[in-house]
């Protein structure tokens, strides 16, 4: 078995650090901002048990873990670290079942060109800060989606929702007018 590195990326969430391992963890996304929902994921459920952890989220190669307000990352960072490292060791599962992960696009034409353009530009962009972002619906000129990971909560994700996505998906596709985000 290869050596597992694991090493951290700060995201724009001052909540969230990013915990990127040299394998394969998911196809897709998963996300698990509370307990309850973790009970479906072994590797989720395990982080929840430290009291500091308030939202973990899995894509690629990383997970992505919130913290809670009284944590603070130089106290924490390394115990989360070896964690990760011996969970993905151990082949800790991330999810009991692992659903077939296969992109589809489906609507309108417009909307079908809506979803390409967030999942080939704008979603690995998203995953570099740690999150993730998923189509929703398109309106009346309104594309509606929902931020996940380090961007659920992220101060900055307005700024990267009006300035960046969009400003892309308007000079794309003529039909959008805005792109807000739906609460989760």
């Amino acid at each position: 078995m290869a050596t597992i590195n694991v090493y951290t990326e700060y995201t724009p969430n001052p909540a969230t650090m990013k915990f990127l391992v040299n394998k394969l963890l998911i196809n897709g996304s998963l996300d698990f901002p509370d307990r309850e929902k973790a009970q479906q994921s072994p590797f989720a459920r395990e982080l929840f048990k430290f009291n500091f952890v308030n939202g973990v989220f899995f894509a690629s190669n990383f997970v992505t873990v919130t913290k809670t307000d009284d944590a603070e990352w130089e106290d924490i960072e390394g115990i989360l670290k070896e964690f990760v490292k011996g969970a993905v060791e151990s082949e800790l599962k991330i999810q009991d079942v692992v659903p077939d992960e296969e992109v589809t696009f489906e609507g309108t034409d417009t909307e079908i060109k809506i979803q390409q353009i967030l999942h080939d530009y704008v979603r690995p962009a998203v995953e570099q800060d740690g999150g993730a972002i998923s189509y929703k619906s398109f309106e009346g000129g309104t594309v509606f989606v929902e931020l996940r990971g380090s961007c659920s909560g992220c101060p900055s994700s307005t700024i990267t929702l009006k300035a960046g996505i969009e400003g892309l998906l308007k000079r794309m596709v003529p039909e959008v007018q805005e792109v807000v985000a739906e609460a989760m």
